[in-house]
């Protein structure tokens, strides 16, 4: 089984998503003899924004492209080839501004392309990237879950669905924000929700 985590949080280790995701990870090896994990740590090594420059190398034929077209659609393919070879995703996912990060969004951004990982048929869209598991841990300042203000969980759950990952998994630590207290309780549950989910 090969396991990609993605950590998009701009805190790095600090951050409570990437330690509960670091969390899912190892409860995952623990359950799956032979597993490989490979991290992409997006804050700390952001991918590029999808800009006009990078439109343009996308667009232009692939013999066509220019030596700085080529080496941007490489960075694209790397994260493309990524996800294709992972059995497992792991998201770590914080809330910035009721949102997911930049980082996050840029990652998105790479991995769609239409003919690669996508492709629209008469029957509408069709994902290509399809027999994947995915865990998505949302952290939060506040309390969100199942209110109007959750806009991260449809999004995502939408993406995913988008690009054929259907199976898809959600663990929530909210109130992170609220006091010690709040915060300690919070990342209990999530841990019990990961539990719940990956039973030794």
């Amino acid at each position: 089984m090969n396991i990609l985590q993605i950590n998009s949080s701009a805190r790095a280790q600090a951050s409570h998503s990437t330690q509960l995701a670091n969390s899912l990870v190892e409860a995952l090896l623990e359950t799956s003899s032979g597993a490989t994990v490979n991290v992409r740590d997006l804050g700390s090594n952001p991918h590029p924004i999808l800009d006009e420059t990078a439109l343009q190398a996308l667009f232009t034929p692939a013999d066509q492209r220019t030596t700085e077209q080529q080496a941007r659609v490489a960075l694209d393919d790397a994260l493309i080839a990524e996800i294709q070879a992972a059995d497992v995703v792991v998201l770590g996912a914080p809330m910035y501004n009721f949102g997911i990060s930049a980082q996050l969004k840029n990652w998105i951004d790479a991995i769609s392309r239409a003919q690669v990982t996508f492709r629209y048929t008469a029957n509408g869209p069709e994902g290509l990237l399809t027999g994947k598991k995915v865990y998505v841990v949302l952290t939060r300042g506040g309390l969100y879950r199942n209110t109007p203000n959750d806009t991260q969980m449809p999004y995502l759950k939408t993406f995913f669905g988008f690009l054929g990952m259907t199976d898809v998994e959600f663990v929530y630590a909210e109130g992170l924000a609220m006091g010690p207290d709040a915060e300690k309780a919070s990342l209990a549950s999530a841990h019990q929700q990961i539990n719940d989910l990956l039973p030794a």
